[in-house]
This record gives C-alpha cells, structure tokens and sequence, in this order.
C-alpha cells in the first residue's frame, strides 16, 4: 500500500547524460500512478523522483529495467537536500579497455588498406574482438531499448553497428561502436569539470574546526560534529570552518567565495563570517550559528544546483526539437535504404550504407548536452562573482531587462543612516524627545529607526501597543501617553501639519535628508532628521546601466526631495519617492508595458514589487536565508555594480548557448549533405559528432573562468563602513 506523505527521493543514474535518457526516464517513471513529480540535472546525473511509495525500491526496479544503473543520494521527505554528488574515479581497467579495443578496430581497418578482404577471416576476427570490448555496453543498451520498443542513442548506434556488419563493413563496424564509447567516456570526464565547478564550493570549507574547551585550549574536532554556539578558533591564514559571529578578536577576511570580492574585509566583534572564506591576518574567536551543510556556502551550491532543473528558453528549444529530430531523421533513414533501391536509383548496399549514416546523425546527444554545461557554467561562473542566479531562465532573461527599479535606502546608500539634526518644536527638551522616539523605534527594523536608536545611548521606556504603519512610521504608548513617529505623510494624515513645520521638512529634504517627526495625536513635538550616505559605487552602477541601453528607476518610501537629490547625484532621471509598497507594485507594472523590468531591493516593503517584477534581484544576501532561497537573484553583497555584471553575465552566456546550437546543428546540416552524396562514411560521422560534443562543452566551460568585465574593487573607506 502507498504512502500518503510525499517523498523526493534523488537518484544519481551513470547513463543519465543525454535527452534521450532522461526521456527514457520521463516514459518510465511519469506513468507511475504514486510518482507526482520529476526533476533532472543532466550535468550531475541526477534524477530528482517525488512519489508516494513506502520505499524507493520500486523506482529502482523501474530504472534498471531500463538498463541503468541507479545509486540513492536522497530518500527524504520535503524537498531535496542539499547534496552535491561526486562521481566515482574512472577504473583503469576502463581505460586499458578502451585502449585495445581501439586498436584492434584500427587494426582490422589498416588490414583492409594492406589489401586484405573487408570479409576476410583476419578482418573480421579483430573486427569482433574489438566491438566485444569497446561495444558490449551500447549493444547491451541497444538490445534493451529494442525490446522496449524505444528509440535511443545506443539503440541506433547497434542498429548502426550491426547494419555496418550485415553489408559486410566489419571494420567500419568495429570502428563507429568504439568511437561511440570513447565519445561517451570523453564527454563523461569533460561533464565532471562543471560537476566539480560546483562540488568545489562546498569544498571550500574545512574538515575540522578548533573548538575553544578553555581559556587558552582548543580542540580540533570535525566540522560536523561541532554544535550551534560553540566558540571555534580562526588562527590566521586559515578558512572558515563554519557560518559564525565574531564574538572576540579583529581581522581581514577574504569572502571572495561567498561575495565575488577578492579585496578583504575588516571583521570584528558582532560581525559574521562565513564559511570557506579566508581569515587573512588575527585571530578570530568565532561562535557557530550553522551547522555544516546549512550554512551560505552550501545553500549557494545547493541553488546553483537546483537552478539546473529549471529550464532556459534556449533549453527548452533543444529539448523539444531533439524530441522531434530523431524520430524524423530516423524515418528518413529508412526511407533512404529503402525507396532509392526500389525505384532502380543505385544498389541497395550502397543506399542502406547511407541510411546507417544517417542514423548515426540522429542521435542528438552534441546538440542537448551543450545547453546544460552551457548554463550550469554560466550558473557557477556567476557564483563565483557574487551573483546567485536561481534558475537557467532567470540567467538567460536578465539580459532583455529594459528597465530595473532599484529602492534607495541599502540600495543606492548604505541603508545606514545616522542622526544629524533634532529640533524640538514644543515644550519638550532633546533628550526626551530622543529617549521616547528612541524607546519606540527600536521595536522597527527600518534603518532610520535605527539610527534613533544607535543615536540614543540611556535606557529605554517601556511601550505598549505598538504598531507599524507601512510607509509612514510606527506608533505606540509610553508613559500612558500614545506617540507617533513617522514621515512627512503621516504627519499629513494625523493632522499636525502647519507652514512652519512644512518650511523646516522642506529644507532637511532639501538637503537629502530624511525627516521623521515625533507627534501625538493633536501636535507635533520634535523633528529629527537622518541622513543615508551614497555608496561610492553607485553613481558608476547607474551609468553601466544607462550603457547597457536599461532604464534605472528609483522606487523609494522616502519623501520625494530627498529621492530626487539623491537621483541628481547618482545619475538617475526618473526618481519617485513617498511610495507606500502598494505604490512601488503599481508603478513596476507599469513599466512592465515598455518591456521587462527589474526590481532590486533589500527589504520586506519591497516583496510585492520584487515578485511583480520579471526579475526579482535581492541585495546584500549573504546570510540571508529567505534571499537566498526567495529571490531570482541574489547578489551576495551590496555592490549595485553587480547588476550590470549580472545582464553581461546573461548576454555572455546567450551568446555562447546558441554558438553551440549552431555549432551542433551545422555539423549535422553537413553531414546530411555528404551523406546523401555518398561522401560520407559511418566513423567520419561518428567522429565529427564527437567533435561537435567537445566543442560545446568546450565553449560552454569557458564561462567558468570568464573574467569580469565591469570594475568590483572598493575603496577601503567603503569597505569599513559595512
């Protein structure tokens, strides 16, 4: 009897490396009545199945009567973990394997050319010998596709094969079988340099950790085995084992792995590092907040992981065609061995020998396997600038942004503004109206109410019946008396109002200052006003932007003056301030008629504008679970010049996407040609596909170590403010 609870249960699967596998997959496993759903990654070789059986043993039957060979990574309920599998070392005897087989099928072919018969004795005996070690598995594949009645890679290269043989084409037999399992073992090693592009970022973190057990003894003790809140020694020059806060002690840490920036930054007490990153000078006494496999750098990897399973457009494009392409080309073949003979156009071996070639052109594997190293690479080549991209449609769609919305405050600024001016306008002293306003705001995670609060160093009052009202301020009781403290509007909306009030929020807005004002319910106490200090990358963010042909708009809560000076200073022409986040979701559909938009924020008011937008982009995630998790695109710091990086990145990767298609294509638009002259011959054909899938992954790989285009160092100013 089924379970009733929903499993995902992760199988890696050694053939799964090619459409025609996982298409295999699709036919087998969909029509199971307790499967729901079905998830593939063709670079690790993975197979993601959600069911509802009791156990996973019934969807390992079912793959192995496939002819594959399943191993269980995962069987948990929920969704998958966060494992990055590592495949097995190839045997030697594989290698020795394919060595002799090779040679034994080269040799029956230069046998041929020393002037021995194709049917000879000689010829065919090496012929045999060479397709029985080289070709034993794709004709056992072949075999077991036949009675399954599917029409698979390996399939039609034993019906190709043994077609070569039957027209007495022994060695081109022995040849085409081994070129076939060396291309698959070739394609084999080079998938795994983008597997291991993953698994290293995992790697990155050390085994053990030195847990402090006194005042001046540690510990080496596996990383695995360390809990929350013990203190871990950092001593300089080594990585992170774990996710922790400082809690004693001050250096430079290189976060290059988690930030893309390879300049150090300066930690010290209350600051978080992460794991894998490098403590470069002093030593750190740390206190462990993640446990090993859940900190950032494992989260990063996991997503770049799951991001494989959601298709780009360009992904989506060869799936289907090849789900097209072999079958026609398949009927072709038949058509070519037997319509020409028939109608007394040519022999009939001659026209069943182009028909095998054609066979071998239908198999598309050059084709699908250069779109998912292509976007796996683009997916791992971004995480290592900093940029976390969830999904290959999400990487492939950020280049046709046209617009991008960016919030001001922790986007364009710090998002750390401090208090400069309080001026009291009733018979209320400073300190007072510092300590109520103070005593309230600290119940908000706003950072203006923030910088009351850090402005403010005495104890705080109690409050009662606190409220925040988004997009204006916050309200609540003290000392029985019921304050609010808010913006411009809510002063508007309580009443409070009047022109020498107006005069004095004008001018701090003037000024690029933000103003909030202490009031109760029939009069205005005190105005103070903080300010937020541009980042001094962000005026070359906006111009990379303009560069790009993408419109930067500034969507901001903050009173409109305040937008605009900060617009003017950063190069932004289209500024809209004083917005409620209803506001910001109206205004970013709006934009979305002149074309994609954008939408990049850092904090809770910008959720419905961030998932309105076509792209959704969280900023300064590092840490941050929800971002990670939530957002289309993470960027780990808060360099607003990561967005441009982020679309060249997309651009790139396009551009390289359909290189490959065209590459992959071409190479079979040829060899048609050639074929149907009769110019081509069946290891020609095999070999130019083998080609073609090196060059793919090839080009796709390069992504991996594409360097960036767009300036990413800091000043060490700006660094130090974080």
């Amino acid at each position: 009897m089924a379970s009733h609870a929903t499993i995902a249960s992760v199988f890696r699967v050694e053939e799964l490396d090619c459409a025609t596998e996982e298409n295999d997959l699709r036919n087998a496993l969909g029509g199971l009545d307790e499967v729901s759903g079905l998830e593939f990654d063709l670079v690790a070789r993975r197979v993601t199945v959600r069911h509802s059986f009791e156990s996973p043993a019934p969807i390992e039957v079912a793959i192995r009567e496939l002819g594959m060979r399943p191993r269980l990574i995962i069987p948990v309920a929920g969704p998958t973990g966060t494992v990055v599998p590592s495949a097995p070392r190839l045997p030697r005897s594989t290698i020795v394997t394919a060595v002799v087989a090779g040679a034994l099928a080269i040799g029956s072919e230069v046998l041929v050319i020393s002037g021995l018969e194709e049917t000879s004795a000689p010829v065919i005996a090496m012929a045999v010998a060479a397709i029985a070690l080289g070709g034993r598995e794709t004709l056992r594949k072949g075999l077991k596709a036949l009675t399954a009645r599917r029409l698979t890679m390996n399939l039609l290269m034993s019906v190709a094969a043994i077609g070569a043989m039957i027209i007495g084409q022994w060695p081109e037999a022995a040849v085409v079988i081994w070129l076939f399992g060396v291309a698959e073992l070739i394609e084999a090693l080079s998938l795994e340099r983008a597997r291991n592009a993953i698994r290293s970022l995992v790697e990155l973190a050390p085994e053990t950790a030195h847990v402090r057990t006194g005042d001046n003894t540690t510990t080496e003790t596996p990383a695995g085995e360390v809990v929350l809140g013990a203190i871990v020694l950092i001593r300089p020059g080594e990585r992170v084992p774990l996710d922790g806060i400082v809690v004693a002690g001050s250096s430079s840490v290189n976060q290059a792995p988690i930030t893309g920036e390879s300049i150090p930054v300066v930690k010290g007490k209350g600051d978080h590092v992460f794991a894998g990153t490098v403590n470069e000078r002093g030593t750190l006494d740390v206190e462990v907040t993640a446990a090993k496999g859940s900190g950032t750098l494992d989260r990063i990897a996991a997503s770049i992981q799951q991001a494989q399973g959601e298709r780009a457009p360009a992904q989506r494009f060869v799936d289907k065609f090849a789900s097209v392409y072999t079958p026609v080309v398949f009927v072709m073949a038949i058509a070519v061995a037997t319509i020409p003979p028939l109608t007394g156009h040519g022999s009939l071996r001659d026209w069943l020998y182009r028909a095998l070639v054609l066979l071998v052109l239908a198999c598309p594997c050059a084709l699908v396997i250069s779109t998912p190293v292509t976007v796996v690479s683009g997916l791992g080549g971004a995480a290592r600038r900093g940029i976390l991209i969830k999904g290959g449609v999400h990487l492939e769609g950020a280049r046709k942004l046209k617009t991008i919305a960016l919030d001001k405050t922790g986007t364009l600024t710090h998002g750390k503004p401090s208090l400069t001016d309080l001026r009291a306008l009733a018979d209320i002293s400073e300190a007072d109206t510092l300590r109520i306003a103070a005593s309230i705001d600290a119940l908000s995670e706003h950072p203006v109410a923030h910088a009351i609060v850090t402005a403010y160093d005495g104890p705080l009052d109690d409050v009662t019946n606190f409220e925040a009202i988004p997009g204006r301020g916050v309200i609540g009781t003290v000392g029985g008396v019921t304050y609010l403290v808010g913006n411009h509007r809510l002063a508007e909306d309580t009443g409070v109002c009047s022109p020498e009030i107006e005069a004095i929020l004008e001018a701090f807005e003037t000024d690029a200052k933000t103003a909030v004002v202490l009031m109760t319910s029939d009069r205005a106490l005190a105005i103070l006003a903080v300010a937020d200090t541009i980042r001094p990358e962000s005026a070359e963010a906006v111009a990379q932007l303009h560069a790009l042909g993408v419109e930067p708009v500034m969507l901001t809560g903050d009173n409109t003056r305040t937008a605009l000076a900060v617009a003017r200073q950063v190069g932004i022409t289209d500024a809209r301030g004083d917005l409620l986040p209803d506001d910001k979701l109206r205004i970013v559909g709006e934009l979305s008629a002149k074309g994609p938009v954008g939408m990049i924020g850092d904090g809770v008011n910008d959720a419905p504008a961030l998932a309105k937008a076509h792209l959704g982009i969280a900023m300064g995630a590092a840490g941050t679970d929800t971002a990670i998790e939530t957002a289309d695109v993470a960027l780990m710091d808060d360099d607003p010049r990561k967005l441009a990086e982020l679309m060249r990145i997309s651009a790139h990767t396009s551009h390289v996407l359909w290189q490959n298609i065209t590459v992959a294509l071409g190479v079979k638009v040829v060899f048609f040609v050639l074929t149907m002259t009769g110019s081509a011959s069946l290891w020609l054909a095999v070999l130019a596909d083998m080609g073609a899938s090196l060059v793919v992954i090839a080009n796709g790989l390069r992504l991996l170590n594409r360097p960036s285009h767009g300036p990413s160092r800091r000043t060490s100013h700006d660094r130090n403010t974080r």
